[in-house]
This record gives C-alpha cells, structure tokens and sequence, in this order.
C-alpha cells in the first residue's frame, strides 16, 4: 500500500510532466508564430522593395507619365461610362447648358484630351531616346508618334527590316524609304532591358490613343445632346473637335468664323514629296461634311460660308432656343442651296438690237468768239520753230537772270512771227454786183454774141462759146484737192 509521501511525489511527478507539456507547446505556438511574422514581414519587405525599386527606377516610363493611372482619369472614365448607361436626350438638358453635370463632364473631358495629347508627345520622347540606338534615322522618316510608336513595336530587335510587314501600319512609299535607311543605318541591337523599356513605353502611347478615342467618341455620341443645332451643320464628329479644340460651347461662340476656319489646322510633312498641294488654312471645318461635297474650286467660299453659320448655330445652342436642331436644320439647307447655286451654269447674255440712229441735225457748240479765241492762244510759228532743233547743230541759247532758254530754229526763222491763217468761216461774203459784162459772161448766149473769130494765123475762124468754160472746169478738176477729192486716179 503506497504512503502518504508516495502519492504526494506521484502527484508532483505529474504536474511537473503537464507543465512540461504545456510549455513545449507554447514554445512551439510562439517558434510558429514568430516564423509567419518573420514570414510576413520579409514578404512585406520583399513587396515594398519592389514597388520603392520600381519607383524609384528613373529609366521606366511610368516616372515619366503618371496621366494613365491617375485617380482621375479613372473617375472620369467611370462617369463616362454612367452617362453613357444612362442615354440621356437634349429635352433632358434643363437651364444654362455650362449647370447641365453631363457638360462639365464633356468640358473635363476635352480638357483630358488636350492633357492626353501632351502625355502622348511626352511618350513618344521617350521611345525616341531609347529606341535611337537602335534606328536614329526613323523619326525623321515617320512624324506621327502613333504610327512611330506602331512602327517601333512592330520591327522590335530586328535587324532585318525586310522581313518585318509595315503595310498595315504605313503607307507603301515611307515603307521604301524606311527599307533603304535600315541598310546604312548604324544603330545596334539593343539589350533586353532597353527593349523592356522601349515596349513598356509603346505600350502605354497605344494604351494613351485608345484612351483619348474613348473620350471622343463620347462626346461625339452627346453632341447632339449638348449641341445639335451645330452638329446638323458640320457633323458630329467635326463639332466635338471644334468643341474640343476651343474649350467648350461657350468659348466656341466668342471666336470670330474667320478665324473658326483655321481651328485644328496641322502643317502635313511628306517624308519626300513636294508640299505644293498642301492646303494651307485646312482646319476641322475643312473636313466637314458639307465642304467634303463641294467642287475643289468652291471650297474656300464653302469653308467661309459654313465657319459664319456654325458660329451662328453654338450661339442658338447655348440659348436652348432650338434644342431639336430646327434652326441647324434650316442653316444646313441654305448652305447647300448656296452650293447648288454656285454650281450653276451663268446665264446666257441676250443679244439686243441696237437702237435707232438719230441722224437728226447736232448742236454746235461754241461759235465765232471761241474760234476767234482759240486763233488768238494757237501755236505761232515763232513757238513752233523754238521747239525744233537741227541735227548736228548746236542750239543757240538766250540768258536772263539764274534761267536760260534754248531758241531752237527760231533764230533761222524768216517771216512773220504769228502765222495768218483765214478761215473761211470767218471771212465776210460781200453780195456781187451784177454787172451788164457779168451778164454777157454767163452761159447764155446773147444775140450780139457771133462764132467767128479772127486769128493771126488764119483771118477767120469759127468758135464754140462754151468752149472756154469746159477748159477751165477740166483745169480744177487736174489739180490735186480738185472739187474735195484727195488723190487722183490715173483716167481709163
């Protein structure tokens, strides 16, 4: 039978091997919890490590542009994508259309478009300065940061160009000229880290354009909410670049339309073609709906006619007086009555008779005083032979005073100093007193007149009276101004 002192050891033995136990488990519960934390804590290091590395890391382009992954773009897009749930109509639009939520969206909107296109040259820097150890020469051959951008993704490392297909991309003749420069280029492979980066970048300018296409399309799609009287005239998508470019509805109505024709102008550079046929003021209204139909030699006057009516059109859409676009409607007709018009053939000129001759009897102006007066101020010789000089003869000259004067030939001058010239029409016509011999010179013969004649030569002869008459008319009519005649013709 075991003793007092045998259990009082037994129980001691026992507690001893439970506490025992108890504290290996704790110390195994506290090794496994102190192993999770250590475990945590180096995966917490490990996870922060990589974020501060990547931040920290100035070759990533996500130092460089952050517009991307910004909280509020994210917004913005996830208010686009409410509003376009919600498939709102222009009777929605109730007060100043600068209150209405959806177009303080459609203005924050434009202006992330302004700021996408700035993060998306700030990109496309960026791929040119890394990918320029490999092809320095592409981005003077193709200008547009998308299709470099494109371009660059698309011939990666390859040193081969020619097996890379650009059609897709480029058109055929940037296609030679990129083919002919990769042959002499002297840029090198680039390494893995550098490609890493270069495609890291194109990545984000691709993710960028899709962006800013989202963007506009959703504006272009509450264009006729927001504007419609001025989407009627130019076109939605014309109307939501203009919006765009200008900063909204209200900034678009204090721009004169001789400068809204301008707005989105962008100088084309052709990579080896001649810029003779570039358009110099093509701006978005130039690619309107409207101006794309006309001729070619009417679009300048349709591009004039469409900014002034586009102007017009915001203005009504800012009042709200034609939500419906009525008043776009009409302005739309009158600009292609305006085309059809000026398409038209000229009319044909009608040929008129000319009017009757008034042969009746002319005023004479002036009389005998004017021509009395203009005779007294007329040209004398005197002047006349003053303004003649002889050849090969120096001309004698007269001084007085500081002046001299050159006498011409009048020192050779013989004569009268103021030429006599009579007029006829001046002259008086004094009556001819008739006379007994006047009367026997006439044609008629008087009795007493006789036939016969005494010459020297024979004692008699006979004579015809009116003999003498008809020799002295042949004698006028042999001189040279005979009767007003000019020139003689030689007699058949």
């Amino acid at each position: 039978m075991a003793t007092l002192a045998d259990e009082l050891a037994a129980d001691l033995d026992f507690s001893s091997d439970d506490e025992q136990q108890t504290s290996d488990i704790d110390e195994e519960q506290e090794a496994l919890d102190k192993m999770q934390e250590d475990y945590q804590q180096h995966e917490s290091m490990d996870t922060d490590e990589k974020l501060t590395n990547a931040e920290d890391n100035s070759k990533s382009v996500k130092k460089v542009a952050k517009l991307l992954h910004n909280k509020q773009t994210q917004e913005i897009l996830q208010k686009i994508d409410k509003y376009v749930a919600q498939n709102r109509d222009a009777s929605d639009v109730v007060g100043p259309t600068e209150e209405d939520e959806e177009y303080k969206l459609i203005v924050l909107s434009n202006s992330m478009t302004a700021d996408i296109d700035g993060e998306i040259q700030t990109v496309h820097k960026f791929i040119r300065d890394h990918y320029a150890a490999k092809f320095p020469e592409l981005e003077t051959l193709v200008y547009n940061p998308i299709e470099y951008a494109r371009t660059v993704k698309t011939i990666g490392n390859e040193l081969d160009i020619t097996k890379v297909d650009l059609r897709p991309i480029l058109p055929s003749a940037t296609i030679m000229v990129i083919t002919v420069t990769a042959t002499t280029t002297a840029g090198r492979e680039l390494s893995p880290e550098e490609w890493q980066l270069t495609e890291e970048a194109c990545d984000m300018l691709l993710e960028l354009d899709n962006l800013r296409r989202k963007i506009m399309n959703y504006v272009e799609s509450r264009m006729t909410v927001i504007a419609p009287n001025l989407s009627y005239i130019v076109g939605t998508s014309t109307a939501a670049k203009l919006l765009t470019a200008a900063g909204g509805l209200t900034a678009f109505c204090k721009i004169p339309a001789c400068n809204v024709q301008v707005i989105g102008n962008n100088k084309k550079t052709n990579t080896g073609f001649s810029t003779a046929q570039v358009d110099r003021h093509a701006g978005y209204v130039f690619y309107s709906e409207p101006v794309l139909s006309a001729p070619n030699d009417l679009k300048k006057k349709v591009v004039k006619i469409v900014s002034a009516k586009a102007v017009l059109a915001a203005r009504i859409d800012t009042s709200h007086r034609s939500p419906n676009g009525e008043d776009g409607k009409k302005m739309r007709e009158e600009i292609d009555a305006k085309i059809e018009k000026m398409q038209e053939a000229p009319s044909l000129k009608v040929v008129k008779a000319l009017p009757v001759p008034d042969e009746g009897p002319k005023k004479r102006r002036a009389g005998k005083r004017v021509r009395r007066q203009k005779e007294a101020y007329a040209m004398t010789e005197l002047r006349a032979a003053r303004n003649r000089l002889a050849f090969g003869e120096p001309e004698e000259e007269v001084g007085y005073g500081d002046e001299t004067e050159g006498l011409g030939m009048a020192v050779k001058q013989v004569g009268k100093i103021r030429a006599s010239v009579a007029d006829q029409r001046n002259k008086f016509k004094a009556p001819k007193l008739k006379s007994f011999t006047s009367r026997l010179s006439g044609t008629a013969t008087s009795g007493l007149a006789s036939s016969l004649a005494f010459t020297p030569a024979q004692s008699m002869e006979l004579v015809d009276p009116t003999a003498a008459i008809e020799q002295a008319k042949e004698k006028r009519m042999d001189k040279y101004f005979g009767d007003g005649a000019f020139s003689l013709y030689p007699k058949k």
